[in-house]
């Protein structure tokens, strides 16, 4: 491999001469060139896809208002009248509007001018992994129209599709190895974006009076700096649902006791958890025993506010599941399960009593995904998502402004790592392959791009020096 000693500074290096004599002994010193070069090659070759990442992010966290603004017919009612319909009545008109599949789920209106959803499982037509969704007015029970649903922030049609975009490209399973990917290298760029800011001169941080690629540098590390904290943190919460890092997120919390309670779903409270992931509803119309109505009563008894989803029993030896569906602050997530045969409240579970790692989940889940604080939240997302493309069109006009005549954007020389201490460059290995085998999508590149750099510092020293012994032969 070259022992080329790498650019001492990220600004534009000078024309090719002789060699930059190796940097002094030291930590940073040491380090510095090495994380250079891991944050150009890096931020070259993940930046397209953090790119669409960052273009759907931002279409994504506008869908929330402009879900409101498309669906405001299904969504609120034309009058807000005097006393709401019981629940069981609303669900009623539904079914006979919608009578194909089954009950999975009714979110009773949570607002004086909300609709009722009542959600509908195995709807031809409908994904399997989506409900329908019939919107009841709760004055009237005049059904305003029915929509396809997913998951448990209830995403009507628009917000799924851009949800599904930003997630895997409608690609399916494939296409998340795209959002596993820029999420794995967001941190690491970020990181290392920062570390080499602070360590730059104060002075070489100006603006004014710049131009050319220090202004862009410039441009590009302040705005970086600023926004590094909350690239980070998207960074580290979109991996927590990722494939494969986020199967091992699992595993550690599995380990250490952490992970999301749910209410037992048994009629008489016995059996951890029983039917209740498979609470899908049994019956057509949801009316089990004691009935929807006394079984919100008894869970408006226990403090479940609005809003509240009502899960139908899965099967007989099964209760009602009531949880609050709440993500935005306070988040209100408790849940209770009522014994359909009694109406009495079987098992009750507050979000107060989730583990530690459970809660901050949950919240960090709902901050990436702009549900905690609602429109600030939003906004907030917007602003990384085009400081992310800010910073990506900078660094490419840096690697356009690096060149030298025929150079284009030529890259960091080789052999950073060979002047790291061994000291200071074992630990460090480790702790990368440790990394590298917990976040996969960050080691398996990471190793491939090592393994190309070496084969080919390899091959250019090798040709550099059969040039060199042709020269000496020539002059002999």
């Amino acid at each position: 491999m070259t022992t080329t000693s790498p650019t001492p500074t990220d600004e534009a290096p000078g024309p090719a001469g002789p060699v930059t004599p190796p940097p002094r002994s030291g930590g940073w010193s040491t380090l510095r060139p090495l994380v250079l070069r891991l944050h150009f090659y890096a931020g070259l070759f993940v930046a397209p896809f953090l790119l669409v990442a960052a273009a759907t992010g931002f279409l994504y966290a506008a869908s929330f208002q402009a879900e409101k603004m498309v669906y405001a017919h299904e969504l609120t009612v034309p009058d807000v009248g005097d006393r709401k319909l019981p629940v069981s009545e609303q669900v009623a008109a539904a079914r006979k509007a919608h009578p194909e599949g089954t009950v999975s789920a009714v979110r009773p209106s949570p607002e004086a001018d909300a609709t009722t959803r009542v959600l509908l499982s195995g709807a031809p037509g409908v994904d399997p992994d989506h409900t329908l969704a019939v919107f009841v007015d709760p004055y009237t029970a005049e059904v305003r129209g029915a929509l396809e649903q997913y998951g448990s922030t209830g995403a009507l049609p628009l917000r799924t599709w851009i949800d599904e975009f930003h997630r895997d490209l409608h690609l399916g399973e494939p296409g998340r190895l795209y959002s596993e990917f820029a999420a794995s290298w967001l941190w690491v760029i970020a990181g290392g974006g920062l570390v080499l800011w602070f360590s730059r001169r104060r002075a070489r941080r100006k603006l004014r009076g710049t131009s050319g690629r220090r202004r862009t540098l410039g441009l590009h590390g302040t705005v970086g700096a600023w926004a590094a904290a909350g690239f980070v943190f998207l960074s580290a919460t979109g991996l927590t649902w990722s494939t494969y890092a986020g199967a091992n997120i699992e595993e550690l919390r599995v380990s250490l006791g952490q992970t999301t309670p749910s209410v037992s779903a048994s009629a008489a409270g016995g059996g951890e958890h029983a039917g209740h992931g498979a609470a899908a509803g049994a019956g057509g119309d949801a009316a089990h025993g004691v009935g929807l109505d006394k079984v919100l009563a008894a869970a408006r008894a226990e403090g479940l506010g609005d809003p509240v989803e009502i899960v139908p029993p899965a099967d007989a030896s099964s209760a009602y599941v009531v949880k609050q569906v709440q993500r935005s602050w306070p988040v209100k997530q408790d849940s209770v399960a009522v014994d359909p045969a009694t109406g009495e409240v079987t098992d009750v579970l507050r979000f107060a009593d989730y583990p530690v790692l459970a809660k901050l989940s949950r919240w960090g889940i709902d901050l990436h995904t702009g549900s905690l604080f609602g429109l600030p939240n939003q906004i907030a997302l917007m602003l990384l998502a085009a400081c992310l493309v800010l910073l990506i069109v900078w660094g490419y006009r840096m690697w356009w402004q690096r060149g030298r005549g025929s150079a284009f954007g030529r890259p960091i020389p080789r052999g950073a790592w060979q002047h790291v201490p061994p000291a200071l460059l074992v630990p460090l290995l480790a702790a990368v392959a440790v990394l590298g085998w917990f976040v996969p999508l960050l080691g398996i590149p990471l190793a491939v791009f090592v393994a190309v750099d070496v084969v080919l510092g390899e091959i250019a020293h090798r040709r550099g020096r059969r040039r060199g012994e042709g020269s000496a032969a020539v002059k002999g």
